[in-house]
């Protein structure tokens, strides 16, 4: 993709042009002399929520106390599913908002394994979210240490041939769990020809979508997913810790039983009988009292993006993540830097990965630059990772333009080299 002059004039004129522009305005931007691209770990806080959580609190919770639940808040998690089923492709009762996305995977691992009983092999891949590692290795350890699981290599620690994966799977593998697109590099897998490869071997697929939701278009129907999982506090800023979803396709959802089994799942929650009976539907999956206010908070964010419209957002990603591939080349691979996502922009989620060994250290002169010089805030991953974050629905060409510049700008001056190499507790 071919760009105009290299100056902040000319990001002035595509920012002109950008048909979603005016969504930035929906968004708290409270430092103009911050550029936020990391927005694919955190989002902006919408403003539409601090209105609506002032009144949750002040209003629902503050005065009329214990009513709120037969006022909206029981029900307030199916308003929600709705909205956010028509982003990932789904159908309103396959999706439930709960818990944490590590717990839910948990949840969703240890159904499939149970379900598929006499298959012992789980296969994923070494670019997976370690988390998620983590947990099925917990899952494997839970069900007996039966199980073993099997990761593909990367060729290049970026991306992973399909082939790589299905290679892996065979009849006597019970899940293939993925995260669609790569935490570190961007790189985003081939959801359908994976889902076709892992049924032809009656296996199930359990898709990660935590950096795929709010900024790709997801078809789980569509590509005939078995389950999924994700979060709503990156792309769809839900806020910090808002809870994340479960996808299961319906005509899986009484065959699998989830291993934690609370009241909010059982069929009558009210009954408060002492024996366990699943619900019959999604609701199964879910397990305590749904935490209101910040799920509630979840709500504005999808409005915007359902605004917006997905496939408009993911076509400015595209536009905007090829902005600064090409800004990369200008400025940044002179310097030392290497690209550490896909070229092809339909390999390629919206962040991208950058490397050089200073990594930290320029990420540290990044964040806490003091004025008047612009911070910027991307984030870093070990060993040499700089991730930049391009959340469409609010990050402007300007922002991309001065943050390119300001990077160079740190590395051609060394103001890196003023900052230690210890690390803070999040990175």
């Amino acid at each position: 993709m071919k760009f105009g002059e290299l100056t902040l004039d000319h990001a002035r004129e595509l920012d002109k042009k950008d048909e979603l522009s005016a969504f930035r305005d929906k968004f708290v931007v409270a430092d103009h002399n911050m550029v936020y691209l990391d927005g694919n770990s955190l989002g902006r806080l919408p403003r539409d929520t601090a209105v609506r959580i002032r009144q949750v609190v002040e209003k629902e919770w503050g005065e009329k106390l214990i009513r709120g639940w037969n006022e909206g808040w029981i029900d307030a998690s199916v308003r929600i599913r709705e909205k956010l089923s028509r982003i990932i492709g789904a159908t309103p009762d396959e999706v439930i908002i709960t818990d944490a996305t590590s717990v839910n995977l948990f949840k969703l691992a240890f159904a499939a394994l149970k379900y598929k009983a006499s298959k012992k092999n789980i296969v994923s891949d070494e670019l997976n979210f370690p988390s998620d590692l983590y947990i099925l290795q917990g899952v494997i350890d839970a069900l007996g240490n039966n199980h073993k699981l099997m990761l593909a290599q990367s060729e290049d620690g970026i991306g992973m041939r399909t082939d790589r994966i299905t290679e892996l799977i065979d009849d006597d593998t019970a899940l293939v769990a993925l995260t669609h697109t790569c935490f570190k590099s961007s790189f985003v897998y081939d959801m359908t020809n994976i889902t076709r490869a892992t049924h032809d071997h009656n296996a199930l697929v359990l898709w990660d979508l935590s950096h795929s939701v709010g900024a790709i278009p997801v078809h789980l129907h569509e590509c005939g997913a078995d389950l999924a999982v994700g979060c709503t506090y990156k792309y769809l800023n839900g806020g910090p810790g808002s809870p994340a979803f479960i996808f299961v396709r319906k005509d899986l959802q009484q065959k699998l039983m989830q291993p934690i089994w609370g009241w909010l799942g059982s069929d009558d929650p009210f009954s408060f009988k002492l024996d366990y009976e699943p619900a019959r539907n999604i609701t199964r999956y879910q397990v305590g009292t749904p935490p209101v206010i910040s799920m509630l908070s979840i709500e504005p964010g999808l409005d915007l993006h359902l605004e917006a419209g997905i496939d408009r957002l993911r076509k400015k990603s595209i536009m905007q993540t090829e902005y600064l591939i090409w800004l990369f080349d200008q400025w940044l691979a002179p310097l030392g830097f290497e690209l550490g996502s896909p070229r092809e922009a339909e390999n390629r989620g919206s962040h991208i990965s950058i490397q050089h060994p200073e990594a930290f250290r320029i990420c540290r002169a990044l964040i806490e630059a003091e004025p008047p010089d612009l911070q910027v805030i991307p984030d870093f991953r070990t060993p040499d990772n700089m991730r930049l974050g391009v959340a469409p629905i609010y990050t402007s060409y300007k922002d991309l333009f001065m943050a390119m510049g300001r990077i160079r700008e740190v590395v051609e001056k060394r103001i890196y080299k003023k900052y230690s190499k210890e690390r803070s507790s999040v990175t």
